[in-house]
């Protein structure tokens, strides 16, 4: 999915949902990268132009970037309900 510019991501994609926790990668856009409350957090890779992996589990929003809210909404089975939206 793609997120406006001043997230500072590119578009998100889902690489796996499985155990309760929605796995997702995005290339940086930006020059820096930070998350909070996704649990499994997230890291940097050097690959091409940087990118990120991060895992979330149904519950509390994670702010990503100070900027993006990210919510798993609910879960079911191979399927996840995502809520992106400007963060505070």
């Amino acid at each position: 999915m793609t997120v406006p510019e001043a997230y500072g991501l590119g578009p998100i994609k889902v690489t796996a949902i499985a155990d309760g926790e929605v796995n997702m990668v995005a290339q940086l856009t930006g020059s820096g990268y930070s998350i909070s409350g996704c649990s499994g957090g997230g890291s940097v890779s050097s690959d091409g132009g940087g990118g990120v992996g991060f895992s979330c589990g149904e519950g509390p929003a994670a702010t990503i970037n100070d900027a993006m809210s990210l919510t798993v909404v609910d879960i079911l089975d191979s399927t996840a309900v995502l809520r992106i939206k400007p963060a505070g």
